[in-house]
């Protein structure tokens, strides 16, 4: 029986298990009035950078792929929000409209042929010009998204709308693969032998340290990660985004390592004998410019992605394997040990780290510290609860200050585009409506995307977004000082700062609960009030210090 391209739309969807659309009109609009009433919510943002965000923060929390759409003037926006899902490998599907190739050249209003541009940006970039070719491209998407190294998948459906497609009607094959609906599909499992030589060079290390990176996440590995730890003795350090794989109370964690990092951790590695990288291409961010790794230290790799394997420095051993299986094989093949002067020595590096951040940490101070509002945040974040960063300051401070050591506890983050951090915990919050979701930005983070909190109290997703708000972008601080040759003067001042605005008002106006808070006492009260839950999402707009600048990383070249 024939059916209409939308008709077979809704139904993918639905055979998928998609929960969440997000979307800014018009695309696909007979497939989303065919959803009507199918549970699925369908999430209108107000520009598609910020439904290609909502769809990142979605996948990282749920493991499904995001689904984005956008027409086809649309869509150059909508590629530009896939940068960050990208480098995050977050399996995303975005959704456009493109040209009809028989009217091509015709000056079609509104026609401009972008396919290329999502090819840098996806791991497959797919076009459908007839019906026909539907169901494969949606199955191939859905495949290439949640296999291997995730990441996006583009399809463009014919027609500025994907009118074109809708519209026709032919008999098509309604099968999905369910396997390909969440993340991990598959757990590529390592041979013995590598195993084994993993195996025996852990053992004969003396100063060993994991490194565990986002695979590590998506692959649900972090209770084999800290068993692995605790059998050989071995600290863990961790990329941003798998931040708090072991809880960062424990004795063997020394917290993030590279860029946006705790400075114990970027130590114990520099000092390592031997570096396990877990889930982690090891790039310029976690190896903080590839600066971390002693020359005369053995580097030991494990991801699912052999492209990873030894990329950017020769590795002793390289294994292909999801994460999960082979770490499980891994503590099957090592023998228990302890190594005293190791970790006496990384509780050393530790406890100097904590003594020297904890004046600020505790400060009392109004403007507030940014230490201080981080564990104000760590203090509220409950079990289960995720955090979802912004870029800058505002990765730069959770790295290093909030604490994660409850269980099953969260962070993702921005890869690096200012401004995904306000609209990826709608979307974060939108795949766990029941947890307590923190969004933590800036005044310039939350700028870019202020309107989405209409969308937030449209839709009831009740996010609690913590502004830090010192009226700047004081991150940029330095380079402009350095630009001017010593110190910013004349109109240098407008480079970087804003004008001073109470942006919880700007939040009640928008549907949201606003409060300002001036001292941390009232960022406590404010926080808790979140967490107890509200009938709308809540913006704290927190009065911070402008003078307070995150620490530059520890590199080994720095002494101390």
């Amino acid at each position: 029986m024939a059916i209409s391209g939308a008709k077979y739309l809704a139904e993918i969807f639905k055979a998928y298990g998609v929960t969440n659309i997000f979307l800014v009109p018009t695309m696909l609009t007979q497939t989303l009035a065919d959803l009507e009433g199918s549970g699925i919510a369908r999430i209108m943002t107000h520009g598609e950078k910020s439904a290609a965000y909502m769809a990142d923060g979605y996948s990282r929390i749920s493991r499904r792929p995001g689904i984005c759409l956008a027409q086809a003037i649309g869509a150059t926006n909508l590629a530009a929000g896939l940068k960050d899902a990208w480098m995050a490998a977050t399996p995303l599907i975005a959704i456009t409209g493109g040209p009809v190739h028989a009217r091509s050249q015709r000056h079609v209003y509104q026609e401009i042929d972008d396919f290329a541009m999502f090819g840098p940006l996806t791991k497959a970039n797919l076009r459908v010009d007839t019906l026909d070719q539907l169901p494969e491209a949606m199955r191939h998407a859905f495949r290439v998204a949640t296999t291997g190294r995730p990441g996006p998948v583009h399809v463009e459906l014919a027609g500025h709308f994907g009118q074109d497609i809708e519209a026709a009607q032919a008999d098509l094959d309604l099968s999905a693969e369910p396997a390909y609906a969440s993340v991990p599909p598959h757990r590529p499992e390592p041979s013995g032998a590598a195993v084994e030589q993993l195996a025996r060079l852990l053992e004969q290390s003396e100063r060993p340290v994991i490194v565990a990176g986002g695979g590590v996440s998506t692959s649900g590995a972090e209770p084999e990660v800290v068993a692995l730890a605790r059998k050989l003795s071995m600290p863990v350090a961790t990329s941003l985004t798998a931040k708090g794989c072991m809880p960062e109370d424990d004795p063997l964690s020394v917290g993030v390592v590279g860029l946006y990092s705790r400075s114990c951790a970027n130590k114990v590695v520099s000092e390592a004998d031997l570096v396990f990288f877990v889930g982690t291409g090891a790039g310029g961010q976690v190896t903080n410019h590839w600066t971390l790794v002693h020359p005369s230290a053995r580097v030991i790799q494990m991801d699912i992605d052999p492209q990873q394997l030894g990329r950017h420095q020769a590795v002793a051993a390289g294994v292909e394997c999801d994460a999960k299986v082979g770490l499980e094989r891994l503590l099957a093949a090592v023998t228990s040990r302890e190594l005293p002067a190791w970790n006496a020595r990384v509780r050393a590096l530790v406890h100097d780290w904590r003594r020297e951040t904890e004046s600020n940490i505790g400060s009392d101070a109004s403007p507030m510290r940014p230490e201080r509002i981080c564990s104000e945040i760590a203090r509220s974040l409950s079990p289960g609860g995720t955090l979802v960063c912004d870029t800058g300051h505002s990765a730069m401070w959770a790295g290093q200050i909030i604490e994660m050591a409850r269980p099953r506890q969260r962070l993702i983050r921005c890869e690096g585009s200012l401004g995904w951090g306000l609209p990826a915990a709608i979307g974060a919050k939108a795949a766990a409506p029941d947890d307590f979701v923190i969004g933590f930005t800036g005044d310039g983070g939350s700028y870019y995307h202020l309107a989405e909190l209409e969308t937030a109290a449209r839709y009831g997703i009740n996010v609690t977004i913590v502004i830090n708000d010192n009226e700047s972008m004081t991150q940029e601080l330095p380079l402009f000082n350095a630009a001017y040759g010593g110190e910013e003067h004349g109109d240098g001042r407008k480079l970087w700062t804003f004008k001073k605005l109470d942006l919880s008002r700007v939040a009640e106006s928008l549907g949201c609960l606003g409060i300002r808070v001036e001292t941390p006492a009232e960022l406590r009260d404010a926080l808790d009030l979140a967490r107890s839950g509200t009938d709308r999402p809540v913006v704290i707009d927190a009065h911070a210090d402008a003078g307070a600048l995150a620490p530059t990383a520890w590199s080994p070249s720095i002494s101390g």
